[in-house]
């Protein structure tokens, strides 16, 4: 079996370190308090203060437990930073796909939209902000269930009920959609909501990986599907490339994109 790994060990002794102290503390105090030497308790703290996990005081130079800490408990980034952080990018989106754009976030088991961007043809549309999605019916649902467990256990809990002849019931073969979505980068659902409506949705990515969120459009099935009702790649690729410009700005690293 694997021992330890000495760095996050090291990590979690430099945050107690910070939470048991009232005040700021340098390098140096951290270092000597710890053990450990000076370049490594700077290299460890620059690491903790790139995630948010601890903050620098610029006019002492000292360190100090970061905000980011008090969000763990809440499990996800906060719906109105993730949509704030997102708006330009889905403004963008909508322009170059000519699809309505929705930002969804995971929200006490359910699969909730935390922004929509109507489709920029000035016909008549209906706000979807607040409204909580079917997650193994929609293209965001599915992006979101292929990487977080407690929303996946929420939904196998509470079965999985039709929408249309083409929503997915069984859940060996939801199973197999959502192990394709995590090869893919991507998720597709045609009629599986609405009738007529098809959606393409990709993940949205905050520090260290972590799926915060999903992006994705929404429009007719002609529109959005090949002659073989397979969503169009130039799509997929467009919706893909605004999720990574969202999570670049979240913080996430960069990542290969796969569009197809």
């Amino acid at each position: 079996m694997p021992g330890p790994i000495q760095s996050i060990e090291r990590a979690a002794a430099v945050l107690r370190l910070l939470a048991r102290g009232s005040g700021l503390l340098g390098v140096g105090e951290i270092a000597a308090a710890l053990g450990l030497a000076k370049p490594t308790a700077h290299g460890i703290l620059r690491t903790l203060q790139g995630v948010g996990f601890v903050e620098q005081d610029p006019a002492t130079g000292k360190y100090r437990l970061g905000a980011a800490l008090g969000q763990l408990g809440a499990g996800y980034l906060d719906a109105n930073e993730l949509r704030s952080r997102a708006l330009n990018w889905a403004d963008a989106l909508a322009a170059r796909s000519g699809e309505a754009v929705r930002i969804a976030a995971p929200q006490h088991g359910d699969v909730v939209v935390v922004h929509h961007v109507f489709r920029p043809d000035n016909t008549e549309q209906v706000m979807a902000v607040g409204e909580a999605l079917p997650a193994h019916a929609t293209a965001l649902g599915k992006v979101l269930l292929a990487y977080d467990a407690e929303l996946a256990a929420a939904v196998r809990g509470g079965g999985l009920l039709g929408s249309t002849h083409r929503t997915i019931t069984d859940r060996a073969a939801l199973n197999r959609a959502l192990v394709e979505v995590r090869n893919s980068g991507w998720a597709g659902e045609i009629e599986e909501f609405h009738t007529g409506t098809a959606g393409i949705a990709a993940p949205i990515r905050a520090h260290g990986g972590l799926v915060v969120g999903a992006i994705g459009i929404s429009g007719p099935v002609d529109r959005l599907c090949d002659t073989h009702l397979r969503p169009r790649k130039a799509l997929v690729g467009k919706v893909q490339d605004a999720a990574h410009e969202v999570s670049r700005d979240l913080g996430a690293a960069p990542e290969p994109r796969s569009h197809g």
